[in-house]
């Protein structure tokens, strides 16, 4: 006790508190333990308002776990410090990674988890790509899970975090992250929060609780016998149960109010007897606020500023610093803090080089009665000590963004750039616009370093494109370097398009192109200007008439090649100008070169060849690119990629390997950062959702929300006629019609003529006939016909003969079918094919040609069988029966038995892919790839891998 103020007024008593009334929870957490130790993994979220003493919890749990054979990592979050992206993260791991040595460091950040080095040191391992700040925010997510699985490899992992409602964005995602792929690790995730108080994200916080193997636990207040054990803690000796029931009622069981109440009494002299409590009026945690304000004003007033700075800089801040910031000498501060540890405000930490408040709701009183402009610059004078000692920049920058004004001296403009620049490269790209905003004059002008502006424009890109676009438009005109002005160029046209604004983007390519003065830069960004004139209707219409599309050169430079590219993308929607597009689009890809060539022209050069017809090699050339973005973490990239590739596996017949991709384009990429283009996977996925039999599955997937501005682009189009073609299946043709003309009326407009671009018109056709009006489904089929022979597309050329052989009867039907067939014949579209056999089938049935229609049939049903073509399948089964031909036992048994997930996972195995490389490549976890092996040994009557052989080409399954 000093000054008759009680020694153990705010201390925690951590050991005794978790003794009363706690041994419910404790056991709780324990088995927990025991869970993850085995193997399994878990997830505990204590749940309380402030006080209840959810962080004493959580110190005596790790207080009581083994040293051995496991790791236990821990972090105290702090609002403070909510700005430091990924804060917590380091918190956690710091202490564990400066054990190891160069080599464990290296093989923990192997594979997919190298890209955790940018959330854990800023630093990047040799080899690695710098990324856009929206492909390193999922990468570095990616990274750390897997570097935590690394960890947890070695030893079992407890990972606790204190006020999770306090910790950084960042930090938060990731954990949610984990909190999603936990089971089946030997991992335990446990967490506190705080009640009424505001989260960082609530919506973070409510998913990790949601999980099925979370277990929320919500400590109760003390009872009578607590409340007694705490006034013998206080004052030494033993009160009535009158007393007990009075602190009950007055404070409601929470052990910080009544640990509070008790010190008011003591600090006021009063006995604990109810004559004591009569004198206190205060409610709901002012006893706290009161306690801490009197002990403050009973000491010296280098105390209170001690207390200040301490407040000001946050837990754990240097000795030192905090000294000069309350304008004391060091051993006066050390006199100072040693006071206020004995008036239990603080503890020291860090083997007692550092000190900490031995509750947040301390700092927050304390912050509370700050008058905000003495706090706004107090935390700009904490920015300064903080430089001057040589602190972390994102330390320095962070008690800038707390200050109210903007911070423009030239030491502060430098801390922030620095401190945007790593949060963009750890993937927290507001967080880098926000610092970059604070270098701005307040008085609305730009600053006088326009390289400002560059930096605030480039970070805004994937944030807010139309502040993006407006910074860069006031930049460039003072940024003459030719490759920064070209990445300025780029970035702007990008965010232009991006707010949908792709005509003023097509004219600032065409008139700002021929200031970079590099030939071939101007080259990439011609190629970017014909790429968003793709993206607005009156720009395409522009550019079709005024370019000359020359796309028969060499393609020797990157820029050639992305112009080529471009050019060749754009052609290949005509019909008559498929194969000089494919043609183009080889060139392309044969003579690219790795990390050099822009993965989008390639994506581009890859459609070209998926439009001329050609799948097989379009899926070739678009696994070339997702493995390059996949090496390089370039997610949103990758997802548009694999949504493409999806097209050109269902067109190949590959259903299951189709479904696969659209839902890991789907899964990598969240649903906010696909805008415009979310249509395209979701098309694919009802199509050969729909094929696979699985109707309610379409019905979801094409119920999903849009962006408003999905419905002003190419890929809308292709979601009416998925849809238009689902509402077919569900016996709704004029339903269908209504989508699928308006499908047919929009790929005009935009000139996608050609077709093998889409197949709206085959199915518009069949509504049409559903309908009973013959003779436009026969003019939609022979439109069809005409101009898949004048682009030699023998794919489109099969479905428009087959759609024409509808509106015949008889030898003519015949002709053309077999004309179909002919047209098919050797082309890798297997399930047009398997579609042609049928309907010959049934036509050769109706014709009276009975064994040559069984014969048919057969190979139909076969082929349907070997697609997993569920509902062609079941037509074709229905037509030979037709036929008098014997019942064929339907069952579910071998790969058609396979989940899409299932046989995609079987594949990657059967040609060695571990369960490790499997998970890393799909973006899931190692306990999916295991629970869908086990089925996938199940159905196809195999004990291990080395039975996956004989029932996947290995060929295919090697692609």
């Amino acid at each position: 006790m000093t000054d008759g103020i009680p020694t153990d007024a705010f201390e925690c008593q951590r050991d005794r508190l978790t003794l009363v009334n706690r041994e419910e929870e404790m056991a709780s957490l324990h088995a927990l333990v025991q869970d993850a130790r085995a193997g399994s993994g878990g997830i505990a979220l204590l749940e309380g308002v402030v006080g209840i003493g959810k962080s004493v919890l959580l110190h005596k749990l790790v207080a009581t776990l083994p040293t051995e054979g496991l790791h236990v990592l821990e972090a105290r979050c702090d609002a403070l410090e909510r700005d430091f992206p990924f804060g917590v993260v380091r918190q956690l791991f710091e202490p564990l990674l400066a054990t190891l040595d160069e080599p464990q460091l290296t093989r923990l950040l192997t594979g997919s988890a190298r890209t955790a080095a940018q959330a854990l040191s800023g630093e990047t391992l040799p080899g690695d790509v710098m990324l856009s700040s929206e492909d390193m925010s999922y990468a570095v997510l990616h990274g750390l899970y897997w570097f935590t699985c690394n960890l947890a490899a070695e030893a079992p992992l407890v990972i606790v975090v204190d006020d999770a409602h306090c910790a950084d964005m960042a930090s938060l995602r990731f954990l949610t992250h984990l909190a999603r792929r936990i089971e089946g690790l030997p991992i335990l995730l446990v967490l506190s929060q705080r009640t009424g108080d505001e989260a960082t994200d609530a919506a973070l916080l409510g998913d990790i609780a949601g999980q099925p193997l979370c277990r929320v636990l919500r400590p109760g207040p003390l009872d009578c016998h607590g409340i007694g054990h705490l006034v013998k803690t206080v004052f030494g000796r033993e009160a009535d149960d009158e007393f007990h029931e009075a602190c009950l009622a007055i404070t409601g069981g929470n052990p910080l109010l009544v640990h509070s109440l008790l010190s008011v009494l003591r600090l006021g002299g009063r006995p604990p007897t109810v004559d004591g409590l009569q004198y206190i009026t205060a409610q709901d945690g002012a006893f706290f606020h009161e306690a801490v304000r009197a002990v403050l004003e009973s000491q010296p007033e280098s105390a209170a500023a001690a207390a200040c700075a301490l407040a000001v800089m946050g837990d754990d801040a240097l000795p030192e610093v905090c000294a000069r910031l309350a304008g004391l000498d060091d051993a006066t501060h050390s006199a100072a803090m040693r006071a206020l540890r004995s008036n239990g405000l603080v503890s020291e930490v860090d083997d007692g080089r550092r000190w900490s408040f031995n509750h947040g709701l301390i700092r927050e009183v304390i912050v509370a009665d700050l008058p905000p402009e003495q706090l706004a610059q107090a935390h700009r004078r904490a920015a300064r000590l903080l430089l001057d000692a040589g602190a972390r920049v994102e330390q320095v920058a962070g008690h800038l963004l707390l200050t109210t004004l903007p911070a423009t001296e030239d030491w502060a403009v430098t801390v922030l750039r620095e401190a945007a620049r790593e949060a963009s490269f750890r993937g927290t790209p507001a967080l880098a616009v926000d610092l970059l905003r604070r270098c701005l004059p307040a008085d609305g002008q730009p600053p006088e370093d326009t390289s400002v502006l560059v930096e605030l424009g480039l970070a805004e890109a994937g944030v807010d494109p139309q502040a993006s676009v407006r910074h860069l438009q006031a930049a460039l005109v003072h940024v003459h370097e030719p490759s920064l002005r070209f990445r300025v160029l780029s970035s702007l046209a990008s965010g232009l398009v991006r707010s949908g604004q792709s005509l003023p983007a097509v004219r600032l390519l065409a008139e700002q192109a021929p200031s970079v003065h590099d030939a071939d830069l101007q080259r990439l960004l011609e190629g970017q200007r014909l790429m968003a004139s793709a993206e607005d209707l009156q720009s395409l219409a522009v550019t079709l008439r005024e370019y000359p599309f020359d796309i028969s050169r060499p393609g020797k430079t990157p820029g050639e090649r992305a112009l080529i590219a471009a050019g060749a993308g754009l052609c290949s929607v005509r019909a008559d100008r498929a194969q000089e597009s494919a043609a183009a689009a080889r060139r392309v890809l044969e003579s690219s070169v790795p990390g050099v060539d822009s993965p989008f022209f390639l994506t581009t050069a890859a459609t070209a060849l998926l439009y001329a017809g050609l799948p097989d090699e379009a899926d070739a050339a678009y696994q070339r690119v997702l493995d390059a973005t996949r090496q390089s973490q370039r997610l949103l990239l990758y997802g548009l990629c694999q949504a493409l590739r999806a097209e050109a596996l269902y067109r190949l017949g590959a259903l299951s390997e189709s479904l696969a991709a659209t839902r890991s384009a789907l899964n990598v990429v969240p649903s906010s950062h696909w805008g415009r283009t979310l249509a395209l996977p979701v098309a694919t996925q009802v199509h050969a959702l729909i094929d696979s039999g699985d109707l309610p599955g379409a019905d979801a997937a094409a119920a999903q929300p849009f962006p408003s501005t999905s419905m002003d682009t190419w890929q809308w189009n292709e979601f009416l006629c998925a849809r238009g073609r689902l509402r077919l299946a569900h016996q709704d043709p004029k339903g269908a019609l209504t989508d699928l003309l308006e499908a047919g009326r929009r790929q005009r407009e935009w000139t996608r003529t050609s077709p093998a671009v889409s197949s709206w018109w085959s199915w518009a056709g069949r509504a049409h006939l559903a309908l009973g009006a013959l003779s436009p489904a026969r003019e939609l089929a022979e439109e069809a016909v005409e101009r898949a022979r004048e682009g030699r597309l023998t794919d489109a050329l099969g479905a428009g003969l087959r759609l024409q052989a509808t509106t015949e009867t008889g030898p003519r039907k015949l002709g053309m079918l077999e004309e179909a067939l002919s047209a098919l014949d050797g082309s890798p579209a297997r399930l047009e094919l398997a579609h042609t056999l049928v309907d010959y089938g049934s036509a050769l049935h109706a014709c009276g040609h009975t064994e040559a229609a069984r014969e048919t049939l057969r190979r139909g049903l076969d082929l349907a069988y070997s697609l997993s073509a569920a509902r062609l399948r079941v037509r074709a089964n229905d037509a030979l029966l037709a036929t008098g031909a014997r019942p064929r036992r339907v069952t579910s048994s071998g790969v058609e038995s396979l989940t899409p997930s299932e046989a995609q996972v079987a594949r990657m195995a059967a040609v060695g892919g571990t369960n490790r490389e499997i998970a890393e490549e799909l973006f899931v976890t190692q306990r999916t790839v295991e629970q869908h092996l086990t089925s996938v040994y199940r159905k196809l009557g195999v004990s291990g891998r080395r039975g996956l052989g004989s029932f996947f080409d290995p060929e295919r399954a090697a692609k």
